[in-house]
């Protein structure tokens, strides 16, 4: 049985269908990002995946159960991050946890163990209010995680972040996936769905148009490879003459051959000593991206 099966999900405001007849299915344990830019429905379908908002038309159904109406006996079972993070007022960040624990039933010791893994012990008396936006978006995701969900939402988790804490939230993902956690992942970079997803879901105008792994969406792509050979080591004439080379071109880094050969372009200029500061650029989860909305990413 999938962890999460959608079937025909629609959302309707006005004349904007924000989710448009999307179908797809979650197995236990694996981990799914959905990319899109603003306004292709993202969280609108999140939010009906995990029943804080009623669908026009079609089902959802997270570990077997319906999402809606609004289920009690799942909501132990999932967790949540919002893009918007809400909490009581005037409480400390190990308050705020606490309180979200006993709501679920954890203990106190549980709720400090995750702010020591988000790394907030030493904002724990700090009140939520004074917490910087990156403070408080690890706060969100420490309280998601509090009650050791089965399936977890999260939706941009690491907006606001700087680099060493999306690295860090990386780790910690990666571990509860690894210990059988399904997750399901709007990133806010490109790259965290390239380390981080099983698969990829490319949503643009409330519809999802590819999901499949990144290495596969890629190779489906057919991009061509850009070998850039630094400056000196061969002119464009010579790079011109090798079979294989479909356009060159000139740049400050240096000669830039495109091909759809790299292995046989490389072994030739690895022939003639021209390896020295070569740099080989494949096709890339954001090509694909372009190639199918058409728009850069704007998470």
């Amino acid at each position: 049985m999938p962890a999460i099966e959608v079937h025909a999900l629609t959302k309707i405001y006005a004349n904007l269908t924000a989710v448009d007849q999307v179908s797809f299915e979650v197995a236990e344990g694996e981990f799914v990002g959905i990319l899109g830019p603003n306004g292709a429905g993202k969280t609108t379908l999140l939010e009906m995946v995990e029943g804080l908002r009623r669908p026009d038309s079609g089902t959802a159904e997270v570990l077997g159960l319906a999402v809606w109406p609004r289920n009690p006996s799942l909501l132990p079972r999932i967790g949540v991050q919002l893009q918007a993070s809400s909490f009581f007022e005037r409480l400390t960040a190990r308050e705020q946890i606490r309180t979200f624990a006993a709501l679920y039933g954890a203990m106190d010791a549980t709720a400090d163990q995750w702010l020591e893994q988000v790394g907030l012990v030493d904002k724990a008396d700090t009140r939520v209010e004074d917490l910087s936006g990156g403070q408080a978006q690890r706060l969100s995701i420490a309280c998601a995680l509090v009650h050791d969900p089965e399936v977890l939402f999260l939706d941009e988790p690491t907006a606001a972040l700087d680099p060493q804490a999306r690295r860090n939230l990386w780790d910690l993902l990666s571990g509860l996936n690894e210990s059988g956690r399904t997750v399901v992942l709007t990133p806010h970079y490109m790259d965290e769905a390239e380390v981080l997803c099983d698969r990829v879901a490319i949503m643009d105008s409330g519809r999802i148009l590819e999901l499949d792994s990144p290495a596969a969406l890629v190779r489906g792509l057919d991009a061509p490879a850009r070998i850039t050979v630094a400056p000196g080591q061969i002119s464009r004439d010579e790079a011109a003459d090798i079979s294989g080379v479909d356009e060159v071109q000139e740049s400050v880094d240096g000669v830039v051959l495109t091909t759809r050969d790299p292995a046989h372009v490389v072994a030739r200029l690895a022939e003639h000593d021209q390896l020295d500061g070569v740099r080989v650029h494949t096709g890339t989860l954001e090509d694909v991206f372009l190639d199918l909305t058409g728009r850069e990413y704007r998470a």
